[in-house]
């Protein structure tokens, strides 16, 4: 099984066999990492992965990543003419991969080379932020928590003290996609054939990548997301915490409904398999 651990959409584009991409200045501002030749080889050369081939050259400044192109469509557009089998076996192929994608670990909670983490999701008080690196849970909690201050006037302490002792330790910090949307799985033949869009990965906490595995866009992507998780290890704790988070992090900042959602939240567990909206 191949898969292509660059940061860039080749399957997608209109370059026949081989796909090349350029890194000039432009192209660096739209994206998280400043080197996605860094993140290719940081990946790829670590833990039993197999890549396609690739080369880089220079040349006044810009530097292009070559990489074969990924076999196989979107799983967004397989999912709904594939057979129970095919789906089936593309879940255990991803659920393996994450099993050696997470035997690389780091001592703190950091993006490759040392640089800071972005997910909306993890740190919901904006798009495109960097956040850390981190050393701790308390470090990583303090950033988390600032998107609670940002969302609302007043969140009492004693709510934020239980979120507090409900988040899981993030340790290991262990590397992570962290978008297993079915737009980001490519399939061919009913097999794995490649993942796309690595721009958000990095050394999250051990838990992030299954619970981010929670987080469905549409009907279809919910059904991939729900079979995936089975293959996964369990981390309900720590999912039971995110719904928990997310929800009061969106909470408005007065009225009946803001109090109604304070005491549902803290009355009611999580639900195992909750669907999370999307933040905006």
């Amino acid at each position: 099984m191949k898969i292509n651990a660059t940061g860039f959409n080749i399957a997608q584009g209109d370059m026949g066999g081989d796909g090349a991409c350029s890194w000039a200045s432009t192209r660096q501002e739209e994206c998280l990492y400043n080197s996605h030749v860094k993140l290719f080889y940081g990946v790829s050369n670590r833990g039993n992965i197999d890549t396609s081939s690739q080369s880089r050259q220079e040349d006044d400044g810009t530097c292009f990543l070559l990489t074969k192109r990924i076999q196989g469509r979107p799983l967004s557009e397989a999912w709904p003419t594939m057979s129970e089998t095919d789906k089936e076996r593309v879940a255990k192929q991803t659920a393996e991969y994450v099993t050696q994608l997470r035997e690389l670990q780091s001592s703190k909670l950091e993006s490759l080379g040392g640089q800071q983490l972005y997910s909306a999701f993890l740190f919901p008080n904006g798009y495109g932020i960097g956040h850390g690196p981190f050393s701790s849970d308390d470090e990583l909690w303090a950033e988390m928590s600032l998107s609670l201050s940002l969302s609302l006037s007043n969140v009492p302490e004693e709510i934020r003290s239980q979120l507090r002792q409900r988040m899981p330790s993030a340790a290991p910090y262990t590397f992570t996609h962290g978008d297993f949307t079915n737009v980001n799985i490519m399939v061919h033949n009913g097999n794995l054939s490649g993942i796309l869009d690595w721009e958000s990965s990095g050394y999250f906490p051990v838990w992030w990548e299954l619970t981010a595995a929670g987080i469905s866009l549409g009907k279809d992507d919910k059904e991939w997301k729900e079979l995936l998780r089975r293959y996964l290890p369990d981390h309900t704790e720590a999912r039971n915490f995110l719904v928990r988070f997310l929800r009061i992090a969106q909470i408005p900042k007065c009225g009946r409904e803001r109090n109604t959602l304070f005491e549902e939240l803290w009355i009611e567990p999580a639900k195992s398999g909750m669907r999370i909206e999307p933040l905006h």
